[in-house]
């Protein structure tokens, strides 16, 4: 299998050169033919230097016994049976809907009705070598239509991380034409949405006004989520990297020299606000700076992309290392925790008084975990040592927040007690049960006696350590086990296999159905299993499931030194020398 990728790699680097994939129709395509009413004066090319030599990401060597490797093996069939279980169902139940209904067989549109689950999943079987099922879901992919859609609205960042994202995986690690075509189709429909005057994109996008050209419905947002703005750089440079047209990486990369130039503005140097204008070009207003929701993939593309192009850029490790100093500076924190565990949460930072006063909120959430993985990447690719530290501490911090619920799975949103520094850090009962109180609106603590204070916070039911806990639900998300596979493969630790092992059975026992697994509520709840929401979301077997399978997988398999995820786990390969 090792021998496979390194040929496969040579095979593909020159593509565009290769006219097997081009669709002889393909001129003739609605989104292509649609007249562009805002060109841009100019298109930047794609950069040609040459790419550069990176330090190794992955460990050099992972030994195992001939028992460890059984093991492993074993419990990679166990995470490949669930996802066999779950597309099985949805290949009966929800076949070309986006979603599957896991507890009542039924099925949902909620990414434009154009089969989501079904493109997400195309690499994850192809990765799990269910090739006869790659072949008829590639099959059926493409018939896909993507000038038709119910939905009023279409999310360009989800539209372009699940399809374009999917898409292009599937094609990096198969080599099938077909999704290539398909990937341009996707571009050729995204690429509408950046005709506007000042060529930024309208990220909640009116598809059918789009289509009858007209003028006064394409204007960028005033209000933009950061994360659907500065996410669609990955996607849209492969697309230009294997069909030889940079207008896709054009379109983006002028987005992320906006990001930049704005960058040290903001009232948090180095960090963007939540919300950004992407109408009248202004990146740096705004007092709330997060690493997670709505936020979080905006810095997760930054080293993804350096390496993505070969290190070919500066733009985008210049953007990393300052976001990284910022985030190490203001929004990681050390939690107090009973047991001591020396690890770290990614909080919220909220500015005032034009960026003299900081604030940090002590919150943490399951999406967040997804920055562990990258500092990880970032470290190594860049030889900083501060990030991979810290990163080692991040994804110790979520499995933390798994091991110590009720039923060994992290909760959306929780709140912990920040120490004042991370060296002085004593776990304190009585502080904690006071901290409890506030964060769940008790007043007057301070006039409690202690008989009250216990009682008060048992009635909570939280496990100690966590002051607050919003939101109780899981979502199938993947961000926890994808840094523990990262940092697995940039270390090779031994115990992280039992972590994701640990991970993996907790999941499935509460989100477990006869026909898949479903999104649950009250994973914090200590009376009885959690309750299932009928929800399965695509990234179930395009992420979460993928990124199980390969821990357990040999580390040559998608190695993190040829190939870079997208942020919903798509493996696109990267330019090397």
């Amino acid at each position: 299998m090792a021998t496979y990728w390194r040929i496969h790699h040579a095979t593909l680097l020159d593509v565009h050169h290769n006219s097997d994939w081009r669709d002889p129709e393909s001129d003739s395509y609605f989104w292509k033919s649609l007249p562009i009413l805002y060109p841009p004066s100019s298109v930047q090319a794609l950069p040609t230097s040459g790419p550069v030599s990176f330090p190794a990401v992955q460990a050099i060597s992972f030994p195992e016994s001939s028992f460890e490797k059984a093991l492993r093996k074993e419990r990679r069939q166990a995470v490949k049976d669930t996802f066999t279980r779950a597309w099985t169902s949805y290949c009966e139940y929800a076949w070309l809907a986006d979603e599957l209904a896991p507890v009542t067989r039924g099925k949902r549109s909620a990414f434009g009705g154009w089969a989501a689950t079904l493109v997400d999943s195309l690499d994850t079987l192809w990765i799990m070598d269910m090739r006869e099922e790659f072949e008829d879901a590639v099959a059926a992919a493409t018939t896909i239509n993507f000038t038709r859609t119910d939905a009023g609205e279409i999310n360009v960042f989800e539209t372009t991380i699940r399809y374009l994202g999917g898409f292009l995986g599937a094609f990096d690690v198969s080599g099938d034409y077909r999704l290539l075509r398909k990937a341009v189709e996707v571009g050729e429909m995204l690429y509408k949405a950046f005709d506007t005057p000042n060529r930024m994109p309208i990220t909640r996008w009116d598809l059918h006004a789009a289509m009858l050209n007209d003028k006064k419905k394409q204007v960028a947002g005033s209000s933009t989520l950061v994360a659907e703005i500065g996410s669609l750089s990955m996607e849209f440079t492969r697309l230009s990297i294997l069909t030889g047209d940079p207008k896709w990486f054009d379109a983006v990369h002028t987005i992320a020299q906006r990001m930049e130039e704005q960058q040290m503005w903001t009232e948090l140097p180095g960090l963007w606000p939540l919300v950004v204008d992407a109408e009248k070009l202004l990146f740096s207003l705004g007092s709330t700076f997060t690493l997670g929701a709505m936020a979080d993939s905006a810095y997760e593309y930054l080293p993804k992309m350096s390496a993505l192009l070969g290190g070919q850029m500066d733009l985008y490790q210049t953007m990393y290392e300052r976001a990284a100093q910022a985030a190490l500076r203001h929004n990681l924190f050390r939690p107090m925790v009973p047991t001591g565990e020396d690890i770290l949460i990614a909080g919220v930072a909220h500015t005032s008084h034009g960026g003299r006063t900081v604030e940090l909120e002590p919150a943490g959430q399951h999406l967040v975990c997804f920055f562990g993985g990258l500092m990880a990447l970032g470290g190594r690719l860049f030889s900083r040592k501060q990030d991979f530290a810290a990163a080692e501490k991040l994804v110790d911090g979520c499995i933390w927040a798994y091991k110590s619920m009720p039923h060994g799975v992290m909760p959306e949103t929780f709140k912990v007690y920040p120490c004042s520094s991370p060296q002085n850090c004593t776990w304190d009962e009585l502080l904690w049960m006071t901290q409890v109180l506030r964060d769940n609106n008790v007043r007057d603590v301070e006039s409690l006696s202690y008989s009250q204070l216990v009682q008060l916070v048992t009635e909570k039911n939280l496990p100690r350590g966590f002051t607050a806990i919003p939101d109780d639900a899981y979502l199938l998300r993947p961000e926890a086990i994808e840094s523990i596979f990262i940092l697995y493969r940039a270390t090779g630790r031994k115990d992280l296999h039992d972590v994701a092992w640990n991970m993996f059975t907790a999941i499935d026992r509460i989100t477990r159905t006869e026909f898949g697994n479903s999104a649950v509520r009250g994973v914090s709840s200590l009376r009885g299993k959690p309750l299932q929401t009928d929800s399965m979301e695509s990234f179930w077997l395009g992420e979460t499931l993928k990124y199980f399978y390969l821990v357990f997988s040999d580390p040559n398999i998608i190695s993190l030194d040829d190939f870079v995820f997208n942020t919903e786990a798509h493996p696109l390969r990267r330019l090397l020398p």
